[in-house]
């Protein structure tokens, strides 16, 4: 006798608010760069996706959004499936079709460029690629403190500079959001989620500099 099939697991209790509250946080979050904003969920996906990624993309995702999932998500099929069910949304395997794509080791973040980078006449056809992260941290404004780890930011909703902090992330990290910020009007933006924390990092901030 064949097994019985698992349970799919469940999307939001309350789909509409329980959307639009998820929503909220993530438009907060792309709105003050580089500031962890708080998103609880009750979700219980299937791992390795975690339940703040997961409620991203019941928010974001729908069928006119191609969605690209790394090898760490990709390995679980039981992830597809939950995302297929839940949102509709079709999955492809090029990075470059995809409007969203769902990095679950952000340790090993393909190279921005793989992605859909928008279009002179049209730079919101470009990619948002949603990462999973261990944590979140912001040091407050300035340089002062830093930490090893730390990312000094600045550019459009952030007063001054903001040191901010995440990990795993590549080690050359620092240098993408520079090349990224470069091609303004186009390139990737980036939400970054870890327990109970999103954060946000549009392609108008990049690393300070020294003059």
């Amino acid at each position: 006798m064949a097994a019985p099939a698992l349970a799919l697991a469940a999307g939001f209790a309350d789909p509409v608010h329980d959307a639009q509250r998820t929503f909220a946080a993530l438009m907060r979050a792309m709105s003050e760069p580089a500031r962890p904003v708080p998103l609880v969920s009750d979700l219980a996906p299937p791992t390795p996706l975690s339940p703040e990624m997961a409620a991203a993309a019941l928010a974001l995702l729908d069928y006119e959004t191609p969605v690209y999932l790394d090898a760490t998500l990709a390995a679980t099929p039981d992830v597809a499936a939950f995302l297929r069910f839940h949102t509709g949304a079709p999955l492809v395997e090029d990075p470059a079709a995809a409007r969203f794509a769902l990095m679950g080791d952000g340790a090993a973040l393909p190279d921005f460029t793989r992605f859909a980078q928008g279009e002179p006449d049209y730079p919101d056809r470009s990619a948002t690629l949603i990462v999973q992260v261990a944590r979140l941290g912001e040091e407050g404004a300035g340089e002062a403190g830093a930490g090893e780890n730390a990312l000094v930011l600045e550019g459009p909703g952030i007063k001054g500079r903001r040191i901010f902090s995440a990990a795993p992330l590549p080690a050359d990290f620092a240098r993408r959001l520079a090349a990224n910020r470069a091609l303004y009007p186009l390139g990737i933006d980036l939400i970054l989620c870890a327990p109970g924390l999103v954060a946000g990092l549009p392609r108008t901030i990049a690393p300070h500099t020294q003059d």
